[in-house]
């Protein structure tokens, strides 16, 4: 079982570890640095882990390193074990937004095997969807080490082009805050027509459990399940004709693109 170091120990990193340990991950093989002692400790406690307040002990000996800091402070932590990498050879797995590969090889000053991943929040609840890109030094055997990282905490895809990944930041990685922003939109226009605001947040929320749930479960698109709700002169239909002339296709694509392209100017400035 090869050993971990998670640099980071904020929420993504402990859901991480939570995933591979229930998934049967020997605890004596993680280790997490981070400069917050409490949240050290809570993560000992928690998870029975090895904890450090030092970035390059904790990488010590470690199969593959984990980058689960904040994207603003990723260069200068990769920086300050590159002597490491540079000795030890690690896979380095990112989950830190918007870094590229060739960054991150940069500031190790050697040729790194880097895998680039792109987790969402609800990874938080074993519920995430991620993307992974490696470069051209990851072996077969490390691509299934970072799979297994983060399949540990939901559903896992590889992209091939590295340019793909601003995309998944606006899908995946910021789709969470597009539908949270819907159901408080829908939650909202049933309190006013006079639900009670609980039963209208609990329908809400299930309801869209329910729909992803269901798309995710049967053989049938979604755009299939949307005509098997839609009877012709019905409630649904009538609901539907709203959103469509007020065109919700062009709206949501103007929304992924806003941030697509957000993604691309951050990923310029944290790269250089």
């Amino acid at each position: 079982m090869m050993k971990l170091a998670f640099i980071g120990g904020g929420n993504m990193a402990a859901s991480l570890i939570g995933g591979l340990i229930a998934d049967g991950y020997d605890p004596a093989n993680i280790r997490v640095a981070d400069v917050d002692a409490a949240r050290l400790d809570r993560l000992s406690q928690q998870f029975g882990i090895q904890v450090f307040d030092d970035a390059a002990t904790a990488a010590q000996q470690a199969d593959t390193v984990v980058f689960s800091v904040k994207p603003q402070v990723l260069r200068s932590v990769v920086q300050d074990l590159a002597s490491v990498i540079q000795t030890q050879k690690p896979l380095l797995l990112s989950i830190a937004a918007g870094i590229r590969t060739k960054d991150i090889e940069r500031w190790t000053g050697t040729n790194a095997t880097v895998v680039r991943a792109m987790p969402n929040t609800p990874a938080m609840v074993q519920c995430g969807a991620a993307a992974l890109f490696a470069n051209q030094r990851v072996s077969e055997q490390q691509k299934q080490m970072a799979e297994s990282i983060l399949r540990a905490t939901g559903l896992v895809v590889w992209v091939q082009d590295e340019a793909h990944m601003d995309i998944v930041t606006a899908l995946s990685g910021s789709g969470p805050a597009y539908f949270f922003r819907i159901m408080e939109a829908m939650e909202k226009a049933a309190v006013t027509l006079g639900l009670e605001q609980k039963s209208a947040q609990l329908l809400t929320l299930q309801t869209a459990l329910g729909a992803a749930k269901l798309a995710l479960e049967s053989a049938d698109d979604v755009a299939t399940l949307r005509e098997g709700v839609t009877s012709p002169g019905g409630t649904t239909e009538q609901g539907l004709k709203v959103l469509n002339d007020n065109n919700i296709d062009g709206l949501v694509q103007e929304v992924i693109r806003a941030a697509y392209e957000r993604a691309i100017e951050l990923a310029d400035q944290l790269g250089e």
